[in-house]
């Protein structure tokens, strides 16, 4: 059966580790979006390292950015879509602008290219017949940003989290490696 699952928390809360568990479980033809960009000799390790981790029967692609439009693409043969990670999608986003321009740039821009980036995800889940398992870091749980280009990229991200969390089936939050289910909840009546 088709569903959605949102899977948030911090770094190295192990959501990547739970989403290859969860896919595994799914079915053996999974197609792996990377969204992580090898800027620089860490990030090319952090990049080889997930690689090895993953099986090697798993399809990859690589898309940076038009998530929607590339998965449609290339899902073809497979029964779970894995999505690691929306925060590295909208990384990817916020670094086609030069970062002096964050002190002047108007938000809605910004937001305006994240949103459109994830209606186009959302569409393709709807009239994709497979299930996507969709990984993302929650980043409100922490301080204030002390620059504005940090302030804007935290709404982004949170705008994003919660257009995602509405359509997923269900919605997980790990801490410390431990999943907490937060979608669909239990019935709250029973509680009152």
């Amino acid at each position: 059966m088709k569903k959605t699952i949102l899977l948030l928390g911090g770094a190295r809360s192990g959501k990547s580790r739970l989403a290859q568990e969860m896919a595994k479980g799914i079915s053996a033809r999974v197609l792996y979006v990377a969204t992580a960009t090898a800027g620089d000799a860490d990030m090319q390790q952090r990049i080889s390292r997930h690689r090895k981790e993953r099986p090697a029967s798993w399809q990859t692609l690589e898309a940076t950015c038009n998530l929607g439009q590339s998965i449609s693409g290339s899902s073809k043969n497979c029964d779970v879509v894995l999505i690691d990670c929306i925060t590295l999608l909208v990384n990817n986003i916020f670094c086609r602008h030069e970062e002096k321009q964050f002190a002047d740039i108007d938000e809605a821009i910004l937001d305006n290219e994240v949103q459109q980036e994830i209606t186009d995800l959302i569409d393709c889940i709807k009239r994709t017949a497979v299930s996507f398992i969709i990984v993302s870091n929650e980043t409100g749980l922490g301080l204030v940003p002390e620059n504005r280009m940090g302030r804007l990229y935290r709404d982004c991200l949170g705008r994003a989290n919660q257009r995602l969390a509405q359509i997923a089936d269900e919605v997980y939050f790990l801490i410390a490696g431990i999943p907490v289910r937060i979608k669909p909840t239990g019935d709250l009546a029973a509680l009152l």
